[in-house]
């Protein structure tokens, strides 16, 4: 199908261009969405009766995009959800999820803004594209995390992974100290003994007779 493009559309055209496009593509998406339209003769003739103003709101929506993005660019959301202990989610984090916690966090931004390459589906810091306008886009950082304690954590840039290897690291340490005490208390245990056999017995308290008062 032949349309023609309202607005800018990534790796299609700008606005003005006729372009072909699969039919499900522009049935499911362009039409609907009101970024294009067939490109008949009518449609075409009505594009550059409307052309101006079209070029004019899409400026003035342009401008209004990039002063949110320059808000939201950087911008990290925490998103709280269940994982196994290798970091791997019972599930995945969509982009209504990502969109909501967007717009928890003071930003309204809507789920078809939301551009995942890939789905998100382990805990840690992700980088997720949000297109405010056609022309306009912004990067913020999701952190996916099992508690906000552990999201903190990953906020200071350690991972799952360098956590549990520092608490194993640490539980070693309290093992081995202990194991170090332990052999400390029977060398002192040894040194008690060894000072106990050589001290001069005593009975009931009194020195033992030496041979001048044996004499006496």
């Amino acid at each position: 199908m032949e349309v023609v493009l309202l607005e800018r559309v990534e790796k299609l055209g700008q606005m003005g261009d006729v372009v072909r496009v699969k039919d499900g593509y522009a049935r499911n998406f362009l039409l609907p969405q009101q970024k294009a339209l067939r490109a008949t003769k009518g449609n075409l003739a009505r594009f550059e009766t409307e052309r101006a103003q079209l070029e004019a709101r899409n400026l003035e929506l342009k401008k209004e995009a990039a002063a949110v993005a320059e808000k939201l660019d950087g911008e990290a959301f925490v998103i709280i959800r269940s994982a196994s202990e290798a970091g791997n989610l019972y599930g995945s984090v969509t982009g209504r999820d990502i969109a909501e916690a967007s717009t928890e966090g003071g930003f309204s931004v809507d789920r078809r803004q939301i551009v995942l390459e890939r789905p998100v589906k382990e805990l840690g810091l992700h980088d997720v594209r949000v297109v405010l306008h056609p022309e306009v886009a912004a990067t913020i950082k999701i952190n996916v995390a099992r508690s906000q304690e552990e999201a903190e954590i990953q906020a200071q840039g350690k991972s799952i992974a360098e956590l549990r290897a520092e608490e194993e690291a640490a539980e070693e340490l309290d093992v081995a100290a202990l194991f170090e005490d332990v052999g400390k208390f029977d060398e002192d245990a040894d040194d008690q003994e060894s000072d106990d056999g050589e001290k001069p017995a005593e009975a009931d308290g009194e020195a033992a007779e030496t041979p001048e008062d044996a004499a006496r």
